[in-house]
C-alpha cells in the first residue's frame, strides 16, 4: 500500500531569499516530519506593491539557496501562471496524491482570513505556523472558528528580525549583508546588480 507523501509548501516573494527562509523551511520539514518541503515564488503577490527583482531573477535566487539540500525543492507554478497570484488557484494545480502543509509566519496567520477564498484554502492544507518577531502566533477569532481539529499546529522556531525589505534597503546603501544571505545568492546579486535602487519598495 502506498504511501501518502507529507509535504509543506512555503511561498513568498522571496526578494531576495535570505537565511531565515531556508531555516524555516528546515525547522517545518524535521519538526512536522515532512518528506520535503516545496517553496513557491509568487509571480505576482496581490496584497504586495512592486517587486525588486523579476521572477527569473527571484527564482534563480531560490534554486541557489536550496541546492545540495534534497529536503528543499523550489516549484516555479506561480511564475507560470498569468494574472494575480492566489493560493487558492495553486493549490489546486498540485496534485492530488500528496497531503500539504501550508506553512507561514505569525504575520501572515494573523492576515490568513483576508487571503483570496481563504475558508476553501483550509479544506486543502493544515496550516503550520511560526513566531515572526512582534505578532503572536494565536489565530484570530475568526480564523480560529473556521479551524478544524489539527489545522493549525506550530513550528519550534526562535523569532529573528530579518526581513527581505531591510535587506534590500541595505543593499541599495551599500551595508554588508553577508549574515543574511547565503554566498551563492549574495553573488548572484552583485553579479547582477540587483537592489541597487534606493527607491526598490
Amino acid at each position: 500500500m502506498a504511501v501518502t507523501p507529507q509535504v509543506g509548501l512555503l511561498g513568498g516573494s522571496f526578494d531576495p531569499v535570505h537565511r531565515v527562509h531556508i531555516a524555516l523551511a528546515r525547522a517545518a520539514r524535521d519538526a512536522l516530519g515532512l518528506e520535503y518541503v516545496e517553496l513557491l515564488p509568487a509571480a505576482r503577490p496581490w496584497q504586495r506593491g512592486r517587486l525588486g527583482a523579476t521572477p527569473e531573477h527571484r527564482l534563480r535566487m531560490l534554486e541557489l539557496a536550496c541546492a545540495g539540500d534534497p529536503g528543499l525543492r523550489v516549484n516555479p507554478i506561480e511564475l507560470h501562471r498569468a494574472g494575480d497570484t492566489y493560493t487558492i488557484d495553486t493549490l489546486a494545480a498540485l496534485p492530488a496524491t500528496a497531503r500539504y502543509t501550508w506553512i507561514l509566519g505569525s504575520d501572515q496567520l494573523a492576515n490568513f482570513h483576508t487571503w483570496h477564498r481563504w475558508r476553501e484554502l483550509l479544506q486543502h492544507v493544515r496550516l503550520a505556523v511560526a513566531e515572526r518577531p512582534g505578532t503572536s502566533a494565536t489565530p484570530p477569532p475568526e480564523l480560529a472558528q473556521a479551524l478544524a481539529p489539527g489545522g493549525l499546529v506550530r513550528i519550534p522556531f526562535t523569532p529573528q528580525p530579518v526581513s527581505a525589505t531591510a535587506i534590500r534597503r541595505d543593499l541599495a546603501a551599500g551595508r554588508p549583508v553577508d549574515a543574511l544571505l547565503d554566498p551563492r545568492v549574495l553573488d548572484y546579486i552583485r553579479t547582477h546588480r540587483l537592489y541597487l535602487d534606493p527607491e526598490t519598495p
